[in-house]
């Protein structure tokens, strides 16, 4: 591996500089996101690759619009559509395409750590595009973008994310970027989807919802993501939704000014009722918005290039 190749492998570790500098870099994007027409010449001639390995509709259309915004060329593969089906290890695909001169690999893989892997084993600059349950760099950033939006400063915010913790990749990043940028997390949901230890990332933990949610600025719904999880984790969905559902009734007893996040793709009528995902309270369309933006910034910074506007 060439040492000097930035990567974004996840937000474990990294420091508030380096995610302010993400972030105002974002709020550049942004205003050419505005503009009549939405390209810059600024990654013309940088090739980048995308590997889906993982299902996946608004990470990866986040990822090829940012990509074309920024004028890089871009091949994309799926495990449906590549050499994986015949075979092939994930190291010999990647390192096949960058045999092509690929700069920067974007990776979704189920096995968490494999883009640390690959950048263990390529030149190119691998960004982490969710790794099973490990991290999910690039959500969170856009997370953190949405916040100080809204709020103007993220120090000093409580947030409250609820729901399938165990198997969420975005609730580790957020945790990690939260409070690296002075947040408190709380953390609520049911004990079998809740990870043992998970309070030595120095987070509050809840049993129960109507405990964790006063005094929150933030209402942070996880997914419940039954693909990945063990059979006999929940007794039904209904139970699920009446113990920890986000809805309007439940908000209704709620007297502090807050705000409803969640990552998509929403469960309704699950973990969140349509009324609440698409209320006043809610800024999920801005976290969309801003997925554009944040992966416009962090292809532009490991680019090493010059952002000629």
């Amino acid at each position: 591996m060439n040492p000097s190749r930035p990567h974004l492998l996840g937000l474990e570790g990294m420091s508030a500089q380096r995610i302010k500098l993400i972030l105002d870099t974002a709020e550049s994007f942004k205003e050419v996101l505005e503009r009549p027409i939405r390209v810059v010449p600024t990654l013309r001639g940088v090739s980048v690759a995308n590997l889906f390995f993982e299902p996946s509709t608004r990470t990866r259309i986040s990822f090829e619009l940012a990509e074309k915004r920024l004028s890089a060329e871009l091949v994309n593969l799926s495990s449906a559509t590549s050499s994986v089906l015949k075979g092939e290890t994930l190291k010999d695909t990647a390192r096949n395409i960058e045999a092509m001169k690929v700069d920067i690999v974007v990776i979704r893989h189920s096995a968490p750590g494999a883009p640390h892997f690959l950048a263990r084993s390529l030149q190119s600059s691998v960004i982490n595009a969710g790794d099973g349950a490990h991290e999910h760099p690039t959500q969170a950033l856009l997370d953190l973008l949405t916040l100080r939006e809204r709020f103007g400063e993220l120090k000093g915010l409580r947030v409250v994310i609820v729901g399938d913790i165990a198997y969420s990749r975005v609730a580790r990043s957020n945790i990690w970027g939260l409070r690296t940028m002075g947040a408190s997390v709380a953390l609520c949901g049911p004990p079998t989807l809740m990870p043992l230890g998970i309070e030595e990332m120095g987070v509050e933990v809840y049993p129960h919802l109507d405990q964790a949610l006063p005094g929150a600025d933030v209402i942070y719904v996880l997914r419940l993501q039954l693909e990945r999880q063990r059979a006999g984790l929940l007794p039904s969905l209904r139970e699920y939704t009446n113990q920890w559902g986000i809805t309007a009734e439940r908000l209704a007893k709620l007297r502090q000014e807050f705000i409803i996040m969640h990552p998509g793709p929403i469960n309704r009528g699950v973990e969140i009722t349509p009324e609440v995902a698409d209320g006043p309270y809610s800024v999920i369309l801005d976290q969309v918005t801003n997925g554009v933006a944040v992966r416009m910034a962090v292809l532009y910074l490991l680019s090493g290039r010059k952002h000629e506007g």
